[in-house]
C-alpha cells in the first residue's frame, strides 16, 4: 500500500500562504505635533518563538558597539506548532475527482480520491520594545478575522482544484516583561494562535475514458435467456471533453436469431 511517491506541497503552500498574510505589517512613528518621522516595516521570519526569547535575553545588556549586533525591535516571526485530523469535514472516501490530462492524448483521464481534512496550527509571534508599536501590528491584523480570514488556494495544478482555505484565529496572548534593571529593554510579546483547515491529498492515478457503454437486454431473467436487444451509447462527437457541448449516440441492435449469439462468451459470433 505504502511506497508509491507522491507529494502535492500541500502543507508547504499553507506556510506559504500564512506568511504571506502577515509579510506588510508596517507601523509609523510620529512627533508630538501628530506628524510622520518614521515608517518601519515589521521583519517576518519562520523561526520558534524561544529562539527569538533565548537571543533576547542573552542580548538584553547590549550597549555601545555592541548593540550593533542585539535583535532589533519589533519583529515577527511564526511557526507550524502541530496538525490534527478533523473529523467534522470529513468526506466519502470512496468518491473520486477526475481531470482529463493536459497533454495531446485526451483518451486518458487522472483521477484522485477525495482529499482528508486535517488542522494546520500556527502561532505567529509579535516583538516589540513599547506598547504603541505593539498595538499598531494587533489592530492591523485582529479586525480581519472573524475569526477567520479565508485566502483561495491551488490545491493541484494537475487535477486544475481550488479550494478557499480559512486561517481562524484562536486566540491572543500577552506578555510585558517590565521587571529588571532600568538599563534592560523592555519586552512586549503578543502570541497568536492559528488553525488553518486544508485537505490532504492521496496519490493520482491515470485511467482510460469511458467513452462506449453497451447494455445487454434479455427476455427472460434464466441463465440461458438469449439476448435480445443490445443498446449502445456514444458521445458526439467522441472527441469532446466532459467540458465541451456534445450529444449522445443511442445505437439499438435487435437479436431474433439466436444463433447469432454464443451465449458462453456473450459474444455475437
Amino acid at each position: 500500500m505504502f511506497g508509491e511517491h507522491f507529494y502535492h506541497k500541500k502543507i508547504r503552500n499553507t506556510v506559504i500562504a500564512f506568511g504571506t498574510i502577515f509579510n506588510n505589517v508596517n507601523i509609523k512613528r510620529l512627533d508630538s505635533s501628530g506628524n510622520p518621522i518614521q515608517n518601519i516595516k515589521v521583519p517576518l521570519s519562520y523561526s520558534p518563538k524561544e529562539k527569538f526569547l533565548a537571543r533576547l535575553d542573552a542580548q538584553q545588556d547590549l550597549t555601545g558597539d555592541d548593540s550593533k549586533v542585539a535583535i532589533t525591535l519589533p519583529r515577527m516571526s511564526f511557526e507550524v506548532t502541530g496538525y490534527s485530523y478533523d473529523g467534522g469535514r470529513k468526506l466519502n472516501k470512496n468518491q473520486k475527482i477526475t481531470k482529463v490530462t493536459t497533454n495531446a492524448d485526451t483518451t486518458k483521464m487522472n483521477s484522485q480520491y477525495t482529499p482528508v481534512p486535517y488542522d494546520v496550527n500556527f502561532s505567529l509571534g509579535v516583538y516589540v520594545a513599547n506598547s504603541d508599536d505593539g498595538l499598531q501590528i494587533i489592530e492591523q491584523i485582529l479586525p480581519y478575522f472573524q475569526p477567520d480570514y479565508t485566502v483561495t488556494m491551488i490545491e493541484d495544478r494537475t487535477m486544475d482544484t481550488k479550494r478557499d482555505i480559512p486561517f481562524v484565529l484562536n486566540n491572543v496572548d500577552f506578555e510585558d516583561s517590565y521587571t529588571g534593571s532600568l538599563t534592560t529593554s523592555r519586552r512586549i510579546i503578543y502570541t497568536l494562535s492559528f488553525t488553518a483547515k486544508i485537505y490532504l491529498f492521496g496519490p493520482i492515478s491515470t485511467n482510460s475514458i469511458i467513452k462506449t457503454v453497451s447494455a445487454d437486454l434479455y427476455s427472460d431473467t434464466g441463465s440461458n435467456a438469449p439476448r435480445v436487444e443490445r443498446v449502445t451509447v456514444t458521445p458526439n462527437p467522441t472527441s469532446a471533453d466532459k467540458d465541451d457541448d456534445y450529444t449522445y449516440t443511442t445505437t439499438l441492435d435487435f437479436f431474433t436469431d439466436t444463433l447469432d449469439y454464443d451465449e458462453a462468451t456473450g459474444e455475437d459470433k
